[in-house]
């Protein structure tokens, strides 16, 4: 799902860029409107949701960061109606993927010893009495933050448990077939939330559950390429500079200008038939962009500011 498309940049820390969906606010107001029962006054209403933005927005730079450290890139960060979406990509490799993955629950769970520390604070210094509305806050926000933290949890992909839960079969089945498994498993869990949101009438449950199925489709497409390109022949005297991995043989590669697919490792990173020369080449696996110089000794000299990425198995 494009998520970027109606979104606008709010600003930019640590690397990575931040985006707001405009649905947010529509959400929001209908979300502030249905707990105005809550507080004494809106204005609480207001923080709360604030808050949880905030919240989600410290769980996806978990992400973010844990990526970042593992060398693979995320430079992405888009809230919207649903929560937050970090866009990363770290290294093909189990450990990486797990990393990357398991940093955003963490960041609940470090939120939960937060949470609870503050709360014991203000009981022992009289808030609750002195400042109800505020102490109301702080409880709804704990039990916000156990309830993201245990829905995220769940071993339903594309759900951080399901992808935990992918990383974890990773090591013991390899990239496709993890990724098969834990899709398939997202349908399973997607018809039991679409079941449960239509007895209990929750819509909000019934559009993350069209998200998740949509997900899992897409995962199991991916998966499928994936195992195509495990089982391609390789030319082992180039080499990735970011994942190491040997590209295919074949014409993987699509020219920017004339859309023609090409092997770029027999042309030396020249389109055959519109001769346009490139300066970075696409990794099939990890999709890390860098100049034929990098994959092997070899230096060839670029003309034009174009790139080309890969397009995937035929």
């Amino acid at each position: 799902m494009n998520t970027r498309q109606g979104s606008f940049r709010l600003f930019r820390f640590a690397g990575v860029d931040v985006y707001l969906h405009w649905l947010w606010f529509a959400v929001a107001l209908y979300e502030i409107q249905g707990r105005s029962r809550a507080y004494a006054s809106p204005v609480w209403n207001v923080l709360e949701y604030l808050a949880l933005f905030a919240i989600v927005l410290m769980h996806e730079y978990g992400h973010a960061l844990a990526c970042k450290q593992t060398g693979g890139k995320a430079d992405r960060i888009v809230l919207w109606p649903l929560g937050g979406i970090a866009f990363v990509n770290p290294p093909p490799r189990a450990a990486a993927n797990l990393w990357s993955i398991s940093a955003g629950p963490l960041v609940n769970v470090a939120l939960v010893f937060v949470f609870k520390g503050v709360g014991v604070w203000c009981r022992a210094s009289g808030v609750p009495e002195a400042m109800p509305n505020a102490f109301a806050l702080l409880k709804s926000l704990a039990y916000i933050n156990v309830g993201l933290l245990i829905f995220n949890l769940l071993p339903i992909y594309p759900l951080d448990g399901g992808q935990i839960l992918r990383s974890l079969l990773w090591f013991v089945f390899g990239r496709a077939r993890s990724l098969t498994i834990a899709a398939a498993l997202g349908l399973l869990g997607f018809a039991g939330l679409l079941y449960f949101s239509v007895k209990s009438g929750n819509t909000w449950l019934a559009v993350i559950s069209v998200f998740i199925v949509l997900n899992c489709v897409a995962g199991l497409k991916q998966a499928r390429a994936l195992a195509k390109i495990a089982k391609l022949p390789r030319r082992h005297e180039f080499g990735c500079p970011s994942c190491k991995a040997a590209p295919p043989i074949g014409a993987f590669w699509k020219c920017s200008g004339c859309t023609a697919e090409f092997d770029t490792f027999v042309t030396r990173a020249q389109c055959p038939t519109c001769a346009t020369q490139f300066p970075t080449t696409g990794c099939v696996e990890c999709g890390a962009l860098h100049p034929m110089a990098e994959w092997s000794q070899a230096v060839y000299t670029t003309s034009s500011g174009a790139t080309f990425t890969a397009v995937g198995t035929k």
